[in-house]
């Protein structure tokens, strides 16, 4: 119990991916010294009582060695999670178990430099407009689901909803940063992606097989979510 308030103490919660209002954007939990808590299943029991899409924990500041969390499972790679890390640290690179990931801060954006093939699987499924994905009921658990279509294909802008199917309370993913990289790998193209509520993720193809993402990243308005001092008891 002590060391998870102790992790709480040092938690910062970004939004990554706000639209340009703003507002909106994936949630995130950064636990800035990853020493407090190093046991990687008392970090999952953290990350789970978080109830965030992904918690972060730092393990070196200066050098950005990252590890990230779902509710219920350890990721080598994630995309908002980078994003969202990077700036609140101002890196120029964070290291993960699948590689060296690129960072850079330009202007109002935040941009990481990753590989498709680093993120987790996800199945990418096209519809004809976007009022079918507006329309869309949560589905059945069991595969991660990106739905998209275009909204402009000329200009590359995208609406997209993501569906995690984990069953681990997070039934839709408000901004996906791997699977805009999936995404901008299959159609080999920069994307304006409008995911979620209205959060916005930019993405550019490289070279060598490397996918920009960027976005926009804001402090929550608290540093805690609401009820996560009360639930931590049992950690």
């Amino acid at each position: 119990m002590t060391e998870a308030l102790d992790a709480l103490d040092a938690l910062d919660v970004v939004r990554v991916f706000c639209g340009p209002d703003g507002r909106h954007g994936n949630e995130l939990g950064v636990v800035r010294d990853g020493a407090r808590m190093r046991v990687p299943g008392d970090r999952q029991a953290f990350a789970g009582k978080l109830g965030f899409s992904e918690t972060v924990f730092v393990d070196d500041p200066e050098r950005g060695v990252i590890d990230i969390y779902t509710p219920t499972l350890r990721l080598p790679f994630a995309g908002h999670p980078c994003v969202g890390t990077a700036w609140l640290l101002d890196v120029p690179e964070l290291v993960t178990p699948a590689g060296v990931v690129e960072a850079r801060q330009d202007g109002e954006f935040s941009w990481i430099t990753a590989r498709a093939d680093w993120a987790p699987p996800r199945t990418l499924r096209r519809y004809g407009s976007a009022a079918e994905v507006d329309a869309l009921d949560v589905p059945p658990q069991g595969e991660w689901i990106y739905a998209w279509a275009w909204e402009d294909e000329a200009a590359g802008r995208v609406r997209a909803r993501g569906f995690p199917g984990r069953g681990d309370g997070i039934d839709e993913d408000e901004a996906t940063g791997a699977a805009a990289l999936l995404l901008t790998h299959e159609l080999g193209r920069a994307l304006n992606i409008t995911q979620g509520r209205g959060s916005q993720l930019l993405t550019a193809p490289g070279p060598e097989g490397l996918i920009e993402v960027g976005g926009r990243v804001r402090l929550a308005t608290s540093s805690t979510p609401t009820g996560v001092s009360s639930s931590l008891s049992g950690v």
